[in-house]
């Protein structure tokens, strides 16, 4: 027997366009809207439009059996409005079946966990707020951008009355113990905890095309049969999360990759006593033990922590820059200023800044539109340097307003005052004038 949970990472981030120094000083347009409709409506082609198609056939031809698990983040959608509805239609019909659940997460994939907890906060809502719009759905399980974990985020989602919550198997966390059962997270009663499988999830998403891997090609026949090992003891689940570009995108239709998924599917569910199912629907599998981590956890590069994104001291000292506009931005209540600025704290622009080397500095360059992180670095500084002059210029405004209320405030008393002299003297004189007429 084995359950399988399969999740996808659905995200698409809002790309700068190229911004040099001399485009600080009044140029506002940052975000490249060519090159992300350009990459939307191929990733669409090559990736979302076919998967999301064979994941509803797979649906309606196992009558169910077949379940699938999703993360769509907020800028992602947005694009798909703009650029792709055909998408959000295909995830729309998916939704429909009742067979695929939605995870929340933070709207602009940002690392706010990590560095504002009201912004956190805000961003979660915001991007229950949209599920609710857009497919009609509220969320009861939680995953952090890039399943970014600690203790901390494990006691925020207990707090917002999450009942599942994902993140990655790291070894050096379990100490031995398998990541194919559910845990408690350390000072939590109610949450649980889902674990990817790091091996499995790799084998499909990075080493399933690579001819020089020992195990190539990977079969339907002989993944089925590793899942089923993994997941052979009592209470298990395997979880493989990867991301959906690894369907089309990342790995090429040309290598069999969506026959694959498809011939998977039919392996797992050949034997009725094998599932697949959704977070949601293991909710009530026991607990294999308490895991504890006060250390942040991601599912990105070997190190498994937050390296990929605060690694080095020009990515820290831009996440460390974007956070700290927040008070001022936030006390702006400009709504384009705003927006511009939570798009700036998606954690892509920080990632592109990453100076990582071999395997993981070619997956950070593979996903990188800039030539090197430093070019990354010196774009998104210059990005912020432009946001600070705009909230410059919006804090004169205000201090001009206010100096000209007050001077409007000021001529309006001294005509009150004139005008309640006025009227005392009026007074005084009706009074001066009746008092002659009594004593006529």
């Amino acid at each position: 027997m084995a359950n399988v949970c399969l999740y996808f990472q659905v995200h698409q981030p809002f790309r700068l366009r190229k911004y040099t120094i001399f485009s600080v000083e009044n140029d506002q347009n940052y975000f490249d809207e060519e090159k992300n409709r350009q990459l939307m409506q191929a990733i669409a082609g090559r990736c979302y439009i076919p998967a999301n198609k064979l994941l509803l056939e797979l649906v309606k031809k196992y009558r169910g059996r077949f379940r699938v698990t999703f993360s769509i983040t907020g800028t992602a959608v947005e694009q798909f409005q703009k650029y792709a509805p055909e998408v959000l239609a295909g995830f729309r019909a998916l939704a429909m079946t009742g067979c695929v659940e939605f995870l929340s997460e933070t709207y602009y994939h940002s690392l706010a966990s990590l560095f504002s907890p009201e912004e956190f906060l805000a961003q979660v809502k915001q991007h229950k707020e949209m599920l609710s719009e857009q497919f009609d759905y509220t969320p009861r399980t939680f995953r952090n951008t890039e399943l970014i974990y600690n203790n901390d985020i494990a006691r925020f989602a207990e707090e917002q009355s999450y009942e599942m919550l994902l993140t990655e198997g790291v070894e050096r966390v379990l100490q031995q113990r398998s990541p194919n059962q559910l845990y408690t997270p350390y000072g939590c009663k109610k949450i649980k905890l889902l674990l990817r499988n790091c091996k499995l999830s790799d084998d499909l998403a990075f080493r399933f095309s690579n001819r020089l891997w020992p195990e190539y090609p990977l079969t339907p026949q002989k993944y089925a049969q590793w899942i089923t090992q993994n997941g052979a003891a009592e209470n298990s689940v395997v979880n493989i999360f990867a991301d959906y570009e690894t369907f089309g995108e990342h790995i090429k239709k040309e290598t069999g990759i969506f026959e694959f998924l498809s011939g998977l599917a039919k392996e797992i569910l050949q034997s009725k006593e094998n599932n697949f199912l959704l977070p949601q629907e293991l909710k009530n599998f026991p607990s294999a033990g308490e895991l504890s981590s006060p250390e942040a956890l991601s599912w990105a590069d070997s190190q498994k922590d937050v390296s990929a994104w605060l690694g080095n001291d020009m990515q820290y000292d831009a996440a460390k820059n974007i956070f700290e506009l927040e008070k001022e931005i936030k006390k702006a209540q400009n709504k384009q200023i705003l927006n511009d600025w939570k798009r700036l704290t998606s954690a892509d622009h920080l990632y592109y800044i990453s100076t990582k080397y071999l395997g993981d500095g070619e997956v950070h360059s593979y996903f990188s539109p800039y030539k090197s992180p430093y070019d990354a670095f010196i774009n998104f500084m210059n990005v912020l340097e432009n946001v600070r002059k705009r909230l410059k210029l919006l804090s004169k405004k205000d201090k001009r307003a206010v100096v000209k209320k007050k001077k409007r405030g000021g001529v309006r008393m001294v005509a009150k005052k004139k005008a309640a002299k006025k009227t005392a003297k009026k007074k005084v004189a009706k009074k001066k004038t009746a008092k002659k007429a009594k004593k006529r």
